[in-house]
This record gives C-alpha cells, structure tokens and sequence, in this order.
C-alpha cells in the first residue's frame, strides 16, 4: 500500500479512484436503491439497451440470462465471467460449459459504454448483467423483480472453478440438486430455475445422446430434432429448448417435460420418476406459481457474493480489470 501514499498530483488521483474501486467482498451490501443517487437513470440504460438487443435477436434474452447464471455459480455474481484471459490468469469464458457456447458479451460492452457515459466508475459490470438478465427475461413476456445492487467486480477469474461448479447437460437429479445445494439454492429453487430453459437455444452434441438413445422422450419430438442434429457432425446446429414458445418466457418449459419433450438429458431429469416431480406438474398446470417461485430463485442466486477477502473493483471496461 506504499505506492498509494505516494504525493505525486497525477498518482494521487488515481490512487483515490483506486481506493473507492478496491474491496472486499465481504463488505457488500445490495439494496435496489444502492444508484439512486450516484447513477439515477441506470435502470432505463440498461432496459432501453436490452430492448434495442432483443429487437436484433430475441435469443439474446436467454443468452443474458445465462451469463448471468454463469457468473453467479462461480465464486458469487462478481462479473467474473466477462474477463478476457490474462498473462496471469486463465479465466471462465473457455472453461467447457462456456467454450463456444456462453454469448452476449458485446451486449454487456455496449450497456457497460453507455452507463459509463452517464456514471463514470460507478456501476460495476455485475451489476449491469443482473439487470440486463432481469430485464431480458420480463422483455420475453416473464416476470419482473426489483433486481438489489452493489456487487462489485472481481479482479480475476478461474477457468478450473467454472468447470468444477457448473453442472453440464447430462447431469442426473441427484447431481443437479448437490451441485445447487452448493450454493444454498434448494430443491425448489433449483427446478424453478431451470425453467429459464423456456428461451434460448441448445447445439446438437449436447442432446445428440438423448434424441437417439434415451428411453423416456417423446418419439415425435424425438424424430423432430434429429432432423437437425445427425448422429455425427453438426455439432453445432441449434435447436430450441422449448418446442412450443422458444422465445417466451412462460410454463410452457415444464408442459414439455411432463410430455417427455425436455431437450436436454438433465432437463428430463426433473421429471423422471423422481422428487421434482409434483413441482414439475406444478409449474406447468400454474405459470404464476413458476413465476413467483423463479424471482424468489432468482434473488437468492443474485445475492451469491465472492468469499470473503477477494479483491474487487468497478471495472471500467467488463473484458479486464483496471
């Protein structure tokens, strides 16, 4: 800390705004009031930037939204998830459950640039993707929800810590639910969360397994997606989580699996003869219990925190810390 002693005029400024930045995360305390004051209309930047990004591409929603879910399963909602590697670190966006696949980051630059040009160092990149992946959600036709603020950014990244934290496509319900239990998300929350797989898109090689070779799916539905996802090659192709309304937020998610129609293996999981079951017919019998139950999920996986002593910062730029 010497160096922040320093009395050179140029060093000091810096050293202030470097001392407003820095953290622990132990210190954060999130309210939904947190900008009222020091950045007013960042709600509307984000909502109006969100909604010119769905008006391109309504998928981007999910894709928001998985980022999201992706930050937060790694060491907390820390905006981890958005670094660029570095010569010292390997960070997330690589790591196998992103690799090729996690997207939306020029989304987040854009609404970064303009909070920025309205707030200079003030709203961290953490708190930007909260937002956005509220806001894509209610756009889509889902619930809204006061979103609490004043995460802050972490200064690196762990590609081995997102590999060991997310839970990949083909998990089973009992890995589904230790792996969400890590976090102190419940049962409950877990099956409500997975609901964000009433948007957004899925590549070939991650149900490839399930449409030819599962038991308990649909055979029409199966015969539907092989048409796009070949027993090899195409591994890329896309094909819709939910069969009915891929683009909308809604119940629609959990109809699909009660018919068999869940596209990935872990989604079938929820309804299989196992403990999620009533939920699942729950859900899908009663879009405003999905709701409530999602944003109740949504604000217990928003209020993660990085562990106590990792540094943190609002970072200028989303992609490297400052």
């Amino acid at each position: 800390m010497a160096a922040f002693a320093t009395r050179s005029a140029a060093f000091l400024g810096l050293a202030a705004v470097l001392c407003v930045l820095v953290g622990e995360a132990s210190a954060q305390q999130l309210s939904p009031s947190f900008y009222s004051r020091s950045c007013p209309n960042l709600a509307s930047i984000v909502r109006s930037g969100m909604t010119s990004a769905l008006q391109t591409e309504r998928r981007m929603g999910a894709s928001i939204l998985r980022l999201f879910f992706h930050d937060c399963f790694v060491n907390g909602c820390d905006g981890s998830i958005l670094l660029d590697d570095t010569s010292t670190f390997t960070g997330e966006k690589n790591a196998g459950p992103n690799a090729n696949s996690a997207r939306g980051f020029e989304v987040i630059d854009a609404l970064k640039t303009q909070v920025e040009a309205a707030c200079r160092a003030t709203v961290s990149c953490a708190d930007i993707l909260a937002l956005a992946a509220r806001d894509g959600v209610n756009l889509l036709g889902g619930p809204t929800w006061s979103v609490p603020l004043g995460r802050k950014d972490s200064r690196t990244a762990s590609q081995s810590a997102a590999n060991a934290n997310l839970p990949g496509p083909g998990s089973s319900l009992a890995t589904l639910i230790t792996m969400f239990g890590n976090k102190n998300l419940s049962p409950r929350d877990m099956t409500a969360l997975s609901g964000a797989h009433t948007i957004g898109r899925s590549q070939c090689q991650f149900f490839r397994n399930r449409i030819y070779n599962e038991r308990n799916i649909n055979a029409s539905f199966a015969a539907l997606r092989q048409r796009t996802c070949p027993r090899s090659g195409g591994n890329g192709n896309l094909a819709p989580f939910d069969v009915q309304t891929a683009d909308g937020f809604d119940n629609a998610y959990y109809q699909n699996l009660v018919g068999q129609r869940g596209l990935l293996h872990s989604d079938q999981e929820l309804f299989n003869g196992g403990s999620q079951d009533a939920l699942v017919r729950q859900y899908s019998n009663s879009p405003s219990q999905f709701s409530a139950d999602f944003v109740t999920a949504m604000l217990k996986m928003g209020g993660l925190l990085p562990s106590s002593g990792t540094q943190t910062e609002v970072r200028l730029n989303c992609r490297r810390p400052n």
